[in-house]
């Protein structure tokens, strides 16, 4: 077995392999930019060696800087994870040139199935089911609306050399496919360095399932069952669970087949995955094949009690596989959320900073965490905005929803925003629960963006208890010290008004008996008429608030901040003050402070570097028109006009790095 390997990546990636490498008994070999210094992923590895500036392109993409870091160390393999270089032909020749192993498919897979136009071609060939489409490259604009038009509308924009969303636009007339055309192209030039387009037609109301398979070098070949990962936004994929809700097992089957008979006709070796698009009727279309460790492979690891990163390191030894077809079988049900540094309620935009606090829930048979930050990580502007990859196991499908929408209450990040309310919400939505799943999901139950949603009542009773209990603690602690002081002492009274957005709840406290435990206060909060006993052992150093209300477990997150407190539950989000009843009568007569108007002003949503701006002092503009385009963590965001107007002034250059709401144009006033 190899005794030194090499990853060629960052993030939660390179720890999770680092974590199979440990665990075989491999040393381990990080590279990291200088933006990635201090990483997680750098400090788990038992060497560490510098590739290069902050961009991927100046560090995790310079293929050249890897090998030599190989020769440095004594590397005698590369595993690449996935992105930058996991799917780079010239890379793989490159360690090959070196008597390097690569931990991953021959060349002649990944060039063949790397690109989109040549992998449609070939699963023609082998008899695997293809969208019908273009599979030229095409070179211009008016050439792909002419194509468009011959395959009728809507059509999927793609780049050849794609992969997670990136270069990818649907068009639904003339106008978004020559913009797609142009946007696709620049995000592929850019993400991929190969600005190759094609055009296939876009399936409407599709399912995206996926089959895994590994494969050995010497003709093994097997499907590892199936993922649905249909819940996307912006074709990046954001829940993921195996098996999926939707396949029988005829369907199931014959996706394997087909699968495996793909990649026997590339001589195929290692760990890959065959994407497909399946209509409302359960017909299947090849999509692509990623010749790599997909993000969501831990719900397969999870059904089948396989680790697919020792499984990949074995082939690549010349090993053959353990397991045959008749071995796999599916145990249980999980479930990945990608959690992400993103703003739900800024339609998604990307969030930078220091993680100034980080938990994540604890690790069990039932949930897993992959992930590449600790706490005081820095999340980039340079790379993917993903924190982390929350998993959870259980014997059902049901079981295992109720273990993730757990696990994302318990969930505590501070320093950047975080989609854990989005995620949460889509756990509980009920079209998620039954399983009706498509890529038009997101797009279809949230068409005007993710707001923050209010809990049913039994849950904002629970939450407006505990918040009480806290409160009534926390007052009860100053004061004792405060009596410890001659000429301060005083008391603390029992009666206590909540206030929660428009509602104020009025309520009594008493501390009772805790059964017996030590270790846990009890206390009955009269709320309203209604009585809830609450029941923990928190303290004041605790992030996550875990006890129960009334008998049944509850979590919250709650942080005291001035003179209230922040609540997170689910998809929920508030600030919350607890006072005293004459406290709550004068709050009544406080005036409501008005927010200062920034309506003449383009304002950066996120941090980024502008890329273009294609405007100019003293232009006139209708409203939609394009005013500017931002780049974040890899994806182009075009900034347009929301109403008719004229550039009073440009307060930044192109090329300048953006910070969040700073001011970009200045449009003129009537005044």
């Amino acid at each position: 077995m190899f005794k030194k390997i090499l990853i060629a990546n960052r993030g939660e990636i390179a720890c999770r392999v680092i974590r199979t490498a440990k665990k075989m008994g491999i040393a381990t070999v990080a590279v990291y930019s200088d933006a990635d210094r201090d990483a997680k992923h750098v400090v788990e590895a038992d060497e560490a060696v510098c590739v290069g500036g902050a961009a991927a392109s100046e560090s995790y993409l310079l293929g050249e800087n890897i090998v030599q870091a190989c020769k440095h160390t004594g590397a005698e393999a590369v595993h690449p994870g996935y992105g930058f270089l996991s799917e780079n032909t010239g890379f793989a020749k490159m360690l090959d040139k070196a008597g390097i192993v690569f931990i991953g498919p021959g060349h002649r897979a990944i060039q063949a199935m790397g690109d989109k136009i040549t992998s449609k071609l070939l699963a023609d060939e082998s008899g695997v089911n293809t969208v019908p489409g273009h599979t030229d490259v095409v070179v211009s604009a008016e050439e792909a609306v002419q194509i468009a038009l011959g395959i009728g509308y809507p059509v999927m924009i793609k780049a050849s050399a794609g992969g997670g969303g990136k270069g990818m636009r649907v068009a639904f007339d003339e106008n978004e496919c020559r913009d797609g055309f142009d946007r696709a192209t620049s995000e592929a030039i850019s993400s991929f360095g190969d600005g190759r387009i094609f055009i296939e037609k876009f399936i409407e109301q599709p399912r995206h399932i996926e089959i895994q398979l590994i494969a050995d070098s010497h003709g093994n070949v097997v499907s590892l069952n199936e993922r649905e990962c249909s819940i996307q936004r912006r074709h990046q994929k954001v829940i993921e669970e195996a098996p999926s809700p939707f396949l029988d097992g005829t369907t199931r089957k014959a996706m394997g087949d087909q699968a495996i008979a793909l990649a026997k006709a590339v001589d195929y070796r290692s760990a890959g995955t065959v994407e497909f698009i399946v209509d409302a009727n359960r017909n299947f279309y090849f999509l692509e094949m990623n010749t790599r460790l997909q993000v969501e492979h831990p719900v397969t690891e999870m059904i089948t009690g396989l680790d697919l990163v020792e499984l990949m390191i074995r082939v690549a030894y010349g090993e053959k596989l353990p397991i045959t077809q008749k071995d796999v079988k599916i145990k249980g049900w999980s479930i990945e959320s990608r959690v992400y540094a993103e703003s739900p309620f800024r339609n998604f935009l990307p969030s930078t900073g220091r993680l100034r606090h980080y938990q994540a829930p604890p690790s069990s048979n039932n949930v897993r965490v992959d992930t590449g930050v600790m706490e005081g990580s820095e999340i980039s502007m340079f790379y993917d905005p993903m924190i982390a990859k929350l998993v959870t196991w259980a014997e059902s499908r049901e079981a295992a929803i109720e273990q993730m929408v757990d696990a994302l209450d318990r969930y505590h990040i501070r320093g950047v925003d975080s989609n854990l309310p989005f995620l949460s919400a889509i756990l509980n939505h009920p079209r998620f629960q039954a399983g009706n799943l498509s890529t038009s999901f997101i797009a279809d139950e949230y068409p005007h963006g993710f707001e923050p949603q209010e809990l049913d009542k039994n849950k904002r009773n629970f939450l407006a208890s505990v918040l009480i209990s806290i409160h009534h603690r926390i007052t009860r602690r100053a004061a004792t010290v405060s009596n410890q002081v001659e000429g301060y002492g005083r008391k603390v009274s029992n009666d206590w008004v909540l206030i929660l957005g428009e509602d104020h709840y009025h309520a009594q406290i008493e501390q009772v008996d805790g059964g017996g435990n030590d270790n846990m206060e009890s206390w009955v909060v009269g709320l309203d008429g209604a009585r809830f006993t609450v029941m923990d052992d928190w303290t004041p150093m605790h992030r996550v608030y875990a006890g129960k209300v009334n008998g049944e477990q509850a979590y919250f997150q709650i942080a005291k901040v001035g003179y209230g407190y922040d609540v997170t539950c689910g998809s929920f989000f508030g600030k919350a003050f607890v006072v005293t009843p004459q406290t709550a009568e004068l709050n009544r007569l406080m005036p409501v402070k008005q927010t200062p108007d920034m309506s003449r002003f383009l304002l950066s949503p996120m941090p980024g570097l502008l890329v273009s701006l294609v405007v100019q002092p003293g232009q006139s503009v209708k409203a939609g028109e394009e005013l500017a385009v931002i780049e974040a963590m890899k994806m182009e965001n075009s900034m347009r006009a929301e109403q008719d107007c004229v550039v009073s002034k440009v307060l930044v250059s192109e090329g300048s790095t953006l910070e969040v709401d700073q001011p970009i144009l200045e449009f003129e006033t009537d005044s």
